[in-house]
């Protein structure tokens, strides 16, 4: 059972799974610039009051982004071993000047793994959380195998200050290795893992970049919460390893205060049959619940006809000017949704893992 818990919660080094994902940033992009409208649709969009500003509020002003990107393509049936639901997640946030500069960056990783046998059991124990690369540290073990002796965490952060104060299109110019890893001695001294796939994601990252109440010298965090609680057993119907994660990218002021929120959510579901095979298409990366938005289908079934990325953005917009201490202490019912009337009039959704995520986000700003 050891072992099996160890395999459960153990996280590697993220594959490549972003290639062609990532948007193509004009040159002298900015995030503050006027976007083209959307097109029209027959049915009007459900409103969502008090609407985040467009335009920054001076010209310190700085805009937030979240990447987010899952694959389960690295899932296998059961045989003479044992099957695994392999759940990978790479995550990015910045924040981003008027000039498409990119001020702050967190880079982290997830790679959750959930065993299952021939006959359809899961191997692990579902009340167990994942933690991301970051949150590792050190027990990652990446250090003793590079050839730098730096850990994947400290690789990361190395990448996200080399590449805060460039464009994406400074970006996208360092020169890489046939493995994607830097060319450039000077970033190979301190990073050695492929960044291709980063690449893409923090040009993911500016390109969802939105001015949402962040200014300069704010700090940026990131927090991730990860479990698999909802996975079961295969019986008369599939057995279903489920990933589910929310993240949090908000800034910070000098007072930590949130002053911009990005709340986002993901399932990355993998379901196998009684003998172990899996009987999901693995080809297919796990949209989040922001970039479903409609296609979610919580609105029928929601008390105040809101989606889940309309409730989000909601609890992302109420806990602007309050710190991660106040937004835990909330008062919430047995479900974990708001008490207070006039929060739960736009978020009926449990909110505690919002409060963890935006917690740890906290954590990683000092």
């Amino acid at each position: 059972m050891k072992r099996l818990l160890a395999a459960v919660l153990s996280l590697v080094l993220a594959t490549p799974m972003l290639a062609g994902c990532a948007s193509n940033l004009p040159k002298g992009y900015s995030p503050f610039a006027s976007a083209p409208p959307e097109s029209a649709s027959s049915t009007a969009p459900e409103a969502v009051p008090e609407q985040r500003p467009e335009t920054p509020p001076s010209g310190k002003g700085l805009a937030t982004g979240l990447a987010i990107l899952n694959s389960v393509a690295k899932s296998k049936d059961a045989g003479e071993e044992d099957g695994l639901a392999e759940a990978d997640t790479n995550i990015v946030a910045v924040l981003v000047d008027a000039q498409g500069r990119i001020v702050d960056c967190k880079i982290d990783a997830v790679q959750a793994k959930i065993p299952f046998s021939k006959e359809g059991k899961l191997l692990a124990d579902t009340a167990a959380m994942f933690r991301t690369k970051q949150e590792l540290g050190g027990e990652y073990g990446m250090k003793k195998a590079s050839g730098i002796g730096k850990e994947w965490y400290e690789q990361a952060n190395a990448l996200a200050a080399y590449v805060t104060g460039k464009t994406v299109e400074e970006i996208k110019g360092i020169a890489l290795t046939e493995t994607t890893a830097p060319a450039d001695a000077e970033l190979a001294a301190t990073v050695t893992i492929s960044i291709g796939d980063w690449i893409a994601s923090i040009e993911k990252a500016v390109a969802n970049a939105k001015p949402l109440g962040a200014k300069a010298g704010d700090k940026l965090g990131m927090g991730t919460v990860t479990n698999m609680s909802k996975s079961k057993d295969a019986g008369a119907e599939d057995g279903l390893a489920q990933v589910d994660s929310i993240y949090a990218a908000a800034s910070f002021g000098t007072d930590g205060r949130v002053t911009s929120c990005i709340l986002d959510g993901s399932q990355s579901s993998v379901r196998f049959d009684k003998t172990g095979k899996i009987t999901t298409g693995l080809d297919i990366a796990p949209q989040t619940k922001n970039e479903l938005k409609e296609a979610y289908g919580m609105k029928q079934a929601s008390g105040i006809g809101l989606e889940w990325y309309q409730q989000a953005e909601n609890y992302a917009r109420y806990a602007l000017g309050k710190t991660a201490d106040e937004l835990s202490g909330i008062a919430v019912n047995d479900s974990g949704s708001p008490q207070d009337a006039e929060l739960a009039a736009s978020v009926t959704i449990s909110v505690g893992d919002f409060n963890l995520a935006l917690g740890k986000a906290a954590d990683s700003a000092r």
